[in-house]
């Protein structure tokens, strides 16, 4: 690559983290050392060195998106992260709090007194300050209520109204409306004298002079027709709606479905009061991706990776300690065969591959339960036909590869039947496993929880409870009677 294709070539984000790394490496460094000179020079050379490597900080800092800024942020631990978030311009502090994951954003927060946080409030629109209401101080919200125009207090309250999982949180209120008897030159007249458009407007909303949704006007539809045709000649009467108290995952799923990048959002009077974007979608779609990764493994909430020990132990010791119960409770089947495992030690070097294999599965199986049940492909006229595709799946892999370890275990200790129980053992304990993987998170569901939530570590604790009983239960009848 010749250097001039290297100044070329985009900086990456782990390249704008290395970048503000080793800046504040050198501040630190520089700062080190200033500190230890002596003479009367040191505290005007401190100064001046301090002073110009935080412009260089900041100045870098001023070239990145917010999104940008944010993920530096997580990226860095608590003192860095303070001393980062000090240099961003105040102007900034909105857009970069919207960016910044929940838990980041609390230690930010706490670190803003209440005039910085109501400059930066300030600069938010309705639906951006329903986002960030709930983690401001009290004082703080009320403030800013008093300030907002009937409007934007109004919208914000709607918006503020709705639970998280719902349409109504995730729209907001910047869109075009226009009227279905004028012509696309009027249409194209008024957007020209508009200084922008709201972000992914890629279709108008067309209303009677009651605000009702009579339809919507393509972008594209616009461009390409005659200027003179009228708009209710153009425009498609029969948009995909939403109601602002629909499910915010089967809105996610239409957007996949009809492509879209922005929606209309109506009352029951189909009055619009809003629009859905894809941004908010994406968001949406991401959120739910990590809180099931964060469930399934039983971690209650969102961690600051940089968080104190104290709070990351809160997060984690539910689930660590309902896994001690069960691992307890396996210990203690494995210990009701004591004196087979003493007469037969294959048993201790065995039992391992049916428990974990067991885990293994049941993990897939749930697997593809939540992903079937997030994409609303499971329902009561398909469950028994679900369970029984994945009970023939396990059978099918439990004589497969039953049948390979058990031939292995026979070469191994010279003993058919020990083979013929390890084929025994397995092929059960994944059936046990592919019933309880469409069990457990159907039951949370229908308790109204997150189906993923703690479901890995259930299904251990299944299968290795349940393994290790199979196991050594079968040896004990075959091998010891």
């Amino acid at each position: 690559m010749t250097e001039t294709e290297a100044k070329k070539a985009p900086e990456g984000p782990q390249d704008r983290l290395a970048q503000v790394v080793d800046l504040l490496q050198r501040h630190k460094l520089i700062e080190d050392l200033t500190h230890r000179q002596e003479g009367g020079h040191q505290a005007l050379v401190e100064s001046l060195v301090h002073r110009q490597n935080l412009a260089e900080l900041q100045r870098k800092l001023n070239e990145l998106h917010p999104a940008d800024v944010a993920r530096i942020l997580e990226a860095l631990p608590f003192e860095e992260r303070l001393t980062i978030w000090q240099l961003v311009k105040a102007e900034r502090d909105g857009d970069i709090l919207l960016e910044v994951s929940d838990a980041v954003r609390e230690t930010l927060i706490a670190d803003m007194d209440d005039h910085e946080l109501l400059a930066a409030a300030k600069e938010m629109n309705a639906d951006e300050l329903a986002d960030l209401a709930p983690e401001l101080p009290r004082d703080v919200v009320h403030e800013l209520m008093e300030s907002l125009d009937g409007q934007q207090r109004e919208r914000v309250r709607s918006a503020l109204s709705y639970d998280s999982d719902q349409v109504g949180a995730l729209m907001n209120f910047g869109m075009v409306t226009i009227r279905e008897d004028v012509s696309l030159e009027v249409v194209l007249r008024y957007l020209r004298r508009l200084k922008e458009l709201p972000g992914h407007t890629d279709k108008l909303f067309v209303v009677d002079y009651d605000g009702v949704l009579k339809g919507v006007l393509p972008i594209k539809r616009l461009l390409v027709n005659d200027p003179e045709k009228q708009v209710s000649d153009v425009m498609a009467s029969d948009p995909v709606t939403f109601h602002p108290d629909e499910d915010a995952y089967e809105a996610a799923q239409a957007f996949e479905r009809y492509d879209l990048v922005s929606s209309p959002v109506v009352d029951k009077n189909g009055k619009l009061i809003g629009r859905l974007t894809i941004d908010e979608i994406v968001d949406l779609i991401r959120e739910e991706s990590e809180s099931e990764v964060l469930n399934m493994a039983g971690l209650r909430e969102e961690e600051d990776i940089f968080a104190s020990v104290w709070r990351s132990l809160r997060n984690r010791w539910a689930w660590l300690a309902i896994n001690l119960v069960t691992a307890f409770a396996a210990s203690r089947v494995i210990g009701l065969f004591g004196d087979a495992i003493e007469r037969l030690v294959a048993l201790a070097a065995l039992m391992p591959i049916v428990a974990g294999i067991g885990g293994n599965s049941g993990n897939q199986t749930i697997t593809m339960i939540v992903r079937a049940m997030a994409l609303d492909q499971l329902g009561s006229g398909n469950t028994l036909r679900l369970l029984r595709k994945e009970l023939g799946v396990s059978l099918i892999n439990g004589l497969i590869w039953g049948g390979v370890i058990g031939v292995v275990a026979w070469l191994l200790y010279d003993s058919w039947k020990l083979g013929a129980v390890m084929v025994a053992a397995m092929t059960l304990n994944l059936l046990l496993a592919a019933f309880m993987g469409v069990l457990i998170p159907m039951t949370l569901a229908k308790l109204g929880k997150d189906p993923a939530m703690g479901a890995s570590v259930m299904i251990t604790a299944v299968t290795d409870s349940g393994g290790f009983l199979i196991f050594l239960g079968l040896a004990t009848f075959f091998l010891m009677g």
